[in-house]
């Protein structure tokens, strides 16, 4: 069964379609691309079947597209945060209803 590896970075694209066997799982699939070991990408990498994140133990069929994932650099939540900490908005007055 043929499925496709594929690992992006800033400067570094690579696309492996591997053939593995039936059951195969995504750790299979990583080890027979062997990018891992080629482009020494840390153990904290995660894994995604057309951008579904899954783990290393997630079955493969036929035609799967393993991506190999980079940690996040900043959450986005605390970027966010931050950032209204910084510039918070202007109070609002409440005024009373008449009628």
């Amino acid at each position: 069964m043929k499925v496709t590896v594929v690992y992006a970075a800033p400067g570094v694209e690579a696309i492996v379609v591997v053939d593995v066997s039936d059951g195969a799982t995504i750790d299979h699939a990583i080890a027979a691309s062997g990018l891992v070991t080629h482009l020494a990408l840390p153990a904290t990498i995660a894994f995604a079947i057309h951008g579904q994140r899954a783990a290393r133990e997630t079955p493969l069929v036929e035609g799967d597209r393993v991506e190999i994932t980079r940690p996040l650099v900043a959450d986005a939540k605390a970027v966010r945060r931050a950032r209204a900490a910084d510039k918070p908005l202007p109070r609002v007055r409440k005024t009373k209803r008449r009628g």
